[in-house]
C-alpha cells in the first residue's frame, strides 16, 4: 500500500506542486480499493463547516475600547503546506520567523464601549493578524502582519483611528513575544532579525560524523517530546533562525538597536521604563529537552543596551526529576514587581528543585530595587513551591504556594515592606474543590499601567472573581473580601437560565461591571452592569451563526457509580427528539479522563447547564445532524485516595465509569446498548482503546492522535509521574497495545502525520493498526498529511468527519 512520506525538517516551497499533484491526502482503503482523494461529510455538515465563527471581543486594560478580531473560515490545506524547520522543541516558519500554523486574525473592528456599531480598521486585503498588545495606557493597539517574507510592526490609535505601519518585515517572533511596550508614548521593545539578511545555513552533503550522545552515571529522566536538536546543522538552523537584535522602536517607526545580536527569548520593560530585563539563550544546547530548558542569561540593561546587572545564570535543566513539585533549580519566575518603578523579584529553590527532598522551606522570595547595587532582600519562603504572587501596594501582596502531591493549595497576605513580618494564611484548601474555590483576586492597572491587586474603597479590602460551582450547577460571582475581617460580600452572583462570567470591575467604589452572557438559546456577549442605575446594556451583539442547532437539547445530567462517585456528563440530542416518540438513538461518548485525590472533589459538578454550544472544527457535535445522540464529557475520575496512585486502579474505574453511563443512557431510553460507540482525542483516544480492550460496551471506537504504548513514554506521561521502571505492570496494563488481541470492536485510528505533540508520535496509531491487523482485528488507519496534533484544514477536517460518519454506520446497522 502507498504510504505518505515522513515529513522531512524543512519542507521548501519547491516541493509543493509535486505533493499537491500526488493527491495521496488522508489514504482511504478497503479491501481491494484504494482512495487517495479527500471526502466530504454528509449534509448539512459542509455547508456548517464554511459558515463564519463570531469575531472575538478584546478589551482594553482601561476597558474604554473594545476591539473584535475576525475569525477566518478554516484553511485550506495549500496554507499549511508552508516550509518549516522543527528544532528544540519548536516548529517555525522560515520565511516569516514565526510559529508554524499560526493561528490568525483575518479583520479588526473597533468600538469605544457603550457605541452600539464597531468600524471597520482599514487594513492591507488578504490581512493575518497576530500579536496584539495593548499599551499600558490603552491608547494604542500593536500587532503584527504576516507578509510571505516576515512579520510587520503595527499600531492603531483608538481614538484618531490613525494606523501606521512601524516597520518592514523584519520582527522575530519564532519564540516568545516580538515586542514589548515601553510606558506612555516612548514605544515599543522589539527583537528584530539581523540586517542585512544572510541565507539560512545548508546541510552538508555528507554527514561528518556519528552521532554520539553519552551519560556518566547521571539520572537525567525527560518525557518524550518531539522537533529536538539531532544534528550540528540544526544547531546551525537553531542559531540562525532565533538570533534577535534588540531594537527600540519609536511610534512613528525611528529604530535603534540596543546591543549585538543574541539568542533573545524576552526583553520586558521595567515599569518606569528605564531598565529592561533581557534574557537571552547560552550553550550547551541540549539534544534530548527542548528549548525552554536550554540554559539562560537573564542581566538587566538600560536603554543604551548597557549591561547593568547579571540577575542569573541558569544551567542546562535535562534532570529535573519528574517528581510533582520539582522544577529546575536556580533563579526562576523572574519579573517586575508591578506597583513599583523598578523593582525586580525571583523565586530559587532551596531543595535544589527536587520535591523528593525532605525541606522545612522549599523556595524563597526575592526582591532587589534599582540601580541594582544593593544585596537581594528576603521576602517570603515557602513550606510548599511558590505558585503566583500578585502585587497590591508596599505592605500588601496576595503569595500562594502549591504541593502537588497532595493537590493542596495556601494563599497568603505579605506585607513586602516589612518582610520580617508573619505571613498571615488567608484560605488553603484542595485545589480540585471547585465548591470551595473562593475565586481568583481582581487587578487593575496601576500606577505604572502593570496589573495589580484592586482595592475596595476602605484599602483593606480585595474583590474576587469566582467560578460559582456548586451542587446546583455554576453560577459565576463577584465578592468583596475584607482581608482584616476574613468577611465576604456577595456583591453579584450569575442566575438562570444564563450562564455569565465577569470580564471586568470598572468602579470599585460603587460597582460598575462587565460580564459575558449566554444561555442555552442566546450566543456569548458583553454587557455592562450599573446596580446603583439598576441598568444592563448589551455592548455586543453575537447572533446565533450555526441556527440549526438551536433546536438541540443540551441538559448536564447526573449519574452514580456502582462505587458510590457521583458522575455527570452533557447530554445533547437531535432537534425534534422525543423518547417516548422516537425510541433509543444511535449515541457516541466523547471521553477524556481525569485524575483525583478524593471521591468527594471527583464527584462535583463542574460544567454549567446555561451554556450556548455550537460546533466548530472537529466537534463530535455536527453528529447531531446525523441522528445521534452525544454524551460529551462524561466524568471519567481515576481516584488515587490517601498515598493510593490512582493510575494503579485506571482500568477499573475507567470500566466503573463507562458503565454507569451506559446504565443512564439505556435505563433513559435514549440508547440501546448495541448502538453505543465511544471516541476521543488524545488522552482521549488512548481511553477510547483501553474501553474496548478491557470491556465489551461499545459496538465502535474512533481514536484521534492518541498515543497506546505507554513503553513509548517511559519517563511519564499525562498525570503519572512515576517513570516505567518505578510501575511497570501499571504501564503494561494501561497499554491498550498489550491489550490489542482483546480488542474485538471495530476501531477507527486517525492521525496526523505531523503530529508534535509529547508523546503522541504518529507511530503509536501506525503500530497499533498493525497489531490490530495482524491479529485479524476490525481497524482502519488514517493519516492526514502536513497535520499536527489539532486538525486546522477544511480538507482534513472535513474528511475525518467523513470517516467517523461512515464508521459509526456500522452501529446503526450492527455489523459489528
Amino acid at each position: 500500500m502507498f504510504q505518505w512520506s515522513k515529513p522531512q525538517r524543512f519542507l521548501s516551497h519547491s516541493l509543493t506542486p509535486f505533493l499537491l499533484s500526488c493527491t495521496v491526502w488522508g489514504m482511504v482503503s478497503t479491501p481491494g480499493q484504494t482512495q487517495t482523494m479527500w471526502q466530504t461529510p454528509p449534509p448539512p455538515i459542509p455547508q456548517q463547516l464554511d459558515v463564519p465563527f463570531p469575531p472575538s471581543p478584546i478589551l482594553s486594560p482601561d476597558h474604554r475600547w473594545l476591539v473584535h478580531g475576525e475569525h477566518p473560515p478554516l484553511p485550506p490545506i495549500a496554507e499549511l503546506m508552508e516550509p518549516k524547520v522543527g528544532v528544540a522543541g519548536i516548529q517555525l516558519n522560515p520565511l516569516t520567523r514565526d510559529r508554524t500554523h499560526a493561528y490568525a486574525y483575518s479583520g479588526l473592528t473597533m468600538q469605544r464601549v457603550g457605541d452600539s456599531v464597531p468600524k471597520r480598521v482599514d487594513l492591507p486585503e488578504n490581512a493575518r493578524i497576530r500579536h496584539l498588545d495593548w499599551s499600558f495606557d490603552s491608547r494604542y493597539l500593536a500587532f503584527t502582519l504576516t507578509r510571505p517574507d516576515g512579520l510587520e510592526l503595527w499600531i492603531l490609535e483608538l481614538e484618531t483611528q490613525r494606523l501606521r505601519q512601524l516597520t518592514p518585515p523584519i520582527l522575530n517572533a519564532t519564540y516568545g513575544a516580538p515586542c514589548d511596550w515601553l510606558p506612555a508614548d516612548r514605544g515599543l521593545i522589539c527583537k528584530v532579525v539581523p540586517q542585512p539578511p544572510v541565507p539560512p545555513p545548508t546541510a552538508p552533503l555528507v554527514p561528518p560524523g556519528p552521532r554520539i550522545e553519552e551519560n556518566v552515571g547521571r539520572e537525567a529522566p525527560a518525557r518524550t517530546f518531539t522537533n529536538l536538536l539531532e544534528t550540528e546543522h540544526d544547531v546551525a538552523l537553531f542559531e540562525y533562525y532565533l538570533t534577535s537584535v534588540l531594537e527600540h522602536i519609536s511610534l512613528e517607526g525611528d529604530r535603534h538597536p540596543l546591543g549585538p545580536s543574541l539568542l533573545i527569548d524576552e526583553a520586558t520593560p521595567s515599569p518606569d521604563g528605564q531598565w529592561i530585563l533581557l534574557e537571552t539563550i547560552q550553550r550547551p544546547f541540549s539534544y534530548r529537552v527542548p528549548v525552554g530548558l536550554f540554559p539562560r542569561r537573564m542581566e538587566v540593561i538600560n536603554l543604551q543596551g548597557e549591561s547593568v546587572y547579571e540577575a542569573a545564570q541558569l544551567p542546562l535543566a535535562d534532570a529535573v526529576p519528574l517528581a510533582a513539585g520539582s522544577v529546575r533549580p536556580g533563579r526562576r519566575w523572574m519579573s517586575w514587581r508591578g506597583d513599583r518603578p523598578a523593582t525586580l523579584y525571583w523565586v530559587e529553590a532551596l531543595d535544589g528543585g527536587d520535591a523528593r527532598q525532605q525541606a522545612e522551606v522549599r523556595d524563597v522570595l526575592y526582591q532587589i530595587d534599582a540601580p541594582f547595587t544593593e544585596q537581594p532582600q528576603r521576602l517570603w519562603q515557602t513550606e510548599y513551591r511558590f505558585s503566583a504572587f500578585t502585587w497590591g501596594h508596599e505592605t500588601l501582596a496576595l503569595a500562594s504556594e502549591v504541593w502537588e502531591d497532595r493537590y493542596q493549595i495556601r494563599t497568603w497576605q505579605i506585607n513586602p515592606s516589612q518582610p520580617e513580618t508573619s505571613p498571615r494564611l488567608l484560605d488553603e484548601r484542595d485545589w480540585q474543590d471547585a465548591y470551595g474555590d473562593p475565586g481568583e483576586p481582581i487587578t487593575a492597572p496601576g500606577a505604572y499601567g502593570w496589573q495589580t491587586l484592586l482595592f475596595a474603597e476602605d484599602g483593606v479590602s480585595i474583590f474576587l472573581n469566582g467560578r460559582g460551582a456548586s451542587p446546583a450547577g455554576v453560577f459565576p460571582f463577584l465578592d468583596r473580601w475584607n482581608l482584616e475581617t476574613g468577611e465576604k460580600t456577595r456583591l453579584w452572583q450569575a442566575q438562570a437560565p444564563y450562564y455569565e462570567r465577569l470580564i471586568a470591575l470598572l468602579n470599585p467604589v460603587a460597582p460598575q461591571f462587565i460580564t459575558s452572557r449566554q444561555s442555552r438559546e442566546e450566543p456569548p456577549n458583553l454587557f455592562l452592569h450599573d446596580p446603583a442605575a439598576a441598568r444592563i446594556t448589551p455592548l455586543t451583539q453575537g447572533v446565533d451563526y450555526l441556527p440549526w442547532y438551536a433546536g438541540a437539547k443540551r441538559q448536564v445530567v447526573r449519574y452514580e457509580r456502582a462505587d458510590g462517585v457521583q458522575l455527570s456528563a452533557v447530554l445533547y440530542l437531535p432537534p425534534g427528539y422525543d423518547v417516548e416518540r422516537d425510541g433509543p438513538l444511535p449515541t457516541l461518548l466523547w471521553v477524556y479522563p481525569d485524575e483525583f485525590k478524593s471521591a468527594t472533589t471527583a464527584s462535583q459538578v463542574v460544567q454549567s447547564d446555561h451554556l450556548f454550544r455550537r460546533p466548530y472544527g472537529l466537534s463530535p457535535l455536527f453528529l447531531l445532524t446525523q441522528g445521534y445522540a452525544i454524551l460529551n464529557a462524561p466524568s471519567i475520575p481515576i481516584i488515587g485516595e490517601g498515598g493510593a496512585e490512582p493510575n494503579d486502579t485506571y482500568i477499573e474505574q475507567l470500566v466503573l465509569s463507562a458503565e454507569a453511563a451506559i446504565a443512564y443512557l439505556t435505563e433513559s431510553g435514549i440508547s440501546h446498548p448495541q448502538q453505543i460507540a465511544v471516541g476521543g482525542e488524545s488522552y482521549g483516544a488512548f481511553t477510547t482503546a483501553n474501553l474496548l480492550a478491557h470491556s465489551d460496551l461499545f459496538c465502535a471506537g474512533i481514536a484521534l492522535n492518541g498515543a497506546y504504548n505507554r513503553t513509548l513514554t517511559p519517563f511519564g506521561f499525562q498525570g503519572e509521574r512515576r517513570n516505567f521502571w518505578e510501575a511497570q505492570a501499571t504501564y503494561l496494563r494501561m497499554s491498550p497495545f498489550a491489550a490489542a488481541a482483546s480488542i474485538d470492536e471495530p476501531l477507527l485510528l486517525i492521525h496526523g502525520a505531523e503530529d508534535d505533540n509529547a508523546g503522541t508520535y504518529p507511530i503509536q496509531s501506525e503500530r497499533l493498526y498493525e497489531a490490530l491487523r495482524g491479529l485479524g482485528g476490525t481497524v482502519r488507519w488514517v493519516e492526514l498529511p502536513v497535520e499536527g496534533h489539532a486538525y486546522e484544514s477544511r480538507e482534513a477536517i472535513a474528511h475525518t468527519l467523513w470517516e467517523i460518519t461512515q464508521w459509526l454506520e456500522r452501529c446503526r446497522t450492527d455489523e459489528h
